[in-house]
């Protein structure tokens, strides 16, 4: 089979995204806690006026937590779909794509804490 580029497939596959965007907020309680603590973050940001290179770290962790955040919630999903009664291998396969996120959010927590507790003294 032959797949030849298209720009309608392309708007398409951009429109899969975007309703699954809309999933994540609509449905994840996490994906506002994070959204408040990027808020916070880019207040932080401009009024301890970082730099480029920081924004540069700033913005890389906090696109780490969002996408662990996201293929956490995914694998949620299709673990309640395809194990529907209380299974001990799906409880930690859960418990795995959990420790991802946690993971994710230490690593952006230690880099906020690099970037923002020398401006702070």
């Amino acid at each position: 089979m032959e797949n030849k580029f298209s720009f309608g497939k392309r708007l398409k596959s951009f429109g899969y995204a975007l309703d699954g965007l809309v999933v994540f907020f609509a449905t994840q309680v996490n994906a506002w806690l994070h959204l408040l603590a990027v808020i916070g973050v880019v207040i932080m940001g401009w009024l301890f006026d970082v730099s480029n290179i920081e924004w540069c770290f700033l913005v890389a962790a906090i696109g780490l937590v969002f996408v662990a955040e996201i293929l956490n919630t995914s694998i949620e999903f299709l673990v309640n779909k395809v194990s529907l009664d209380h299974d001990e291998l799906a409880g930690k396969v859960k418990d795995l794509a959990a420790a991802a996120v946690l993971i994710a959010s230490i690593i952006a927590l230690i880099i906020g804490l690099i970037i923002f507790i020398p401006k702070f003294l």
